[in-house]
């Protein structure tokens, strides 16, 4: 498992350093690679980035599963993904801890004590705007509601990322 990030390696290194992460992060600055192939460039977003996105595959290299987010804010639950691999019915593996190089967090990184306050006011935003534009429909309702679900479950894993740093 691995993660593919348009940032440079050193800003990957900070990320999976400050968020603990068990896998790596993989570096495609130029977005040809692996991003632009699996179609997560956002070629709509000046800053040349990519949407999250997931994709399975099998140990006989077929794709059993693809996701690309409309944007930024648009992610797989977990447990969509982690039923997926499940259907395979493959054991359990474990790999080693990423090796991590040089780090070097982004500009507008955030540190870890800042994204809780982050993830609240995102999801209080949401729900304003949300009884705000009660008219706009369900899709519009569907969509913020699927968003506060995401903002819920990054503040249920903050501890645990404290915990995994500990």
């Amino acid at each position: 498992m691995f993660a593919i990030s348009a940032d440079t390696a050193p800003m990957n290194a900070a990320v999976v350093e400050k968020m603990a992460l068990p896998f790596p992060m993989l570096s495609d600055t130029g977005r040809q690679e692996a991003i632009t192939p699996l179609g997560f460039a956002d070629e709509k977003d000046p800053r040349e980035i990519s949407r999250p996105g997931a994709v399975i595959i099998s140990p006989d290299a077929e794709v059993v599963f693809s996701f690309v987010g409309r944007d930024y804010a648009d992610r797989p639950f977990e447990d969509v993904l982690l039923d997926e691999l499940g259907a395979l019915g493959l054991p359990p593996t474990e790999q080693p801890p990423p090796e991590l190089g040089e780090i070097l967090p982004g500009d507008k990184a955030m540190p870890l004590r800042g994204l809780g306050p982050y993830y609240r006011g995102a999801k209080f935003a949401a729900l304003a705007i949300r009884g705000r534009h009660r008219n706009l429909g369900d899709d519009f309702g569907d969509d913020l509601k699927g968003y506060v679900e995401m903002v819920d479950r990054y503040l249920e894993a903050l501890p645990g990322v404290e915990e995994r740093k500990a």
